[in-house]
């Protein structure tokens, strides 16, 4: 169980699957619109989640080759949680950034311990 959450609970498995829920995408668009995620980790965590059956991956026969992701049922099932986690960390953002700061300005003179 707690393979499988880390896995779904990671940011990039996270903004992939959002990305996948309205549309199949090819790795470049998904490099694009992930934004920060390096190639290989993109390829790891496509990887992972067409292994755990939750994107399909196709590979089309053209030169160069065209390769596109797609969310499966299984997949398509975590949207409602993902969406609900997108939209609490939009709302609670500037919050938790403000907590932050105060954290950061209360603990920077103090020495690592």
């Amino acid at each position: 169980m707690l393979q499988i959450l880390g896995l779904i609970g990671s940011k990039w498995s996270i903004l992939i699957i959002g990305q996948l829920r309205d549309r199949t995408l090819r790795f470049g668009e998904l490099h694009r619109t992930v934004t920060g995620i390096s190639q290989r980790m993109l390829t790891l965590t496509l990887r992972q989640l067409e292994r755990d059956g939750l994107l399909t991956r196709t590979v089309h026969p053209s030169v160069p080759p065209r390769v596109d992701y797609t969310l499966t049922e299984l997949g398509a099932t975590l949207l409602d949680s993902v969406v609900a986690l997108g939209e609490w960390a939009t709302e609670h953002r500037r919050e938790i950034n403000a907590n932050r700061s105060r954290y950061d300005a209360a603990h920077q003179t103090q020495a690592p311990s």
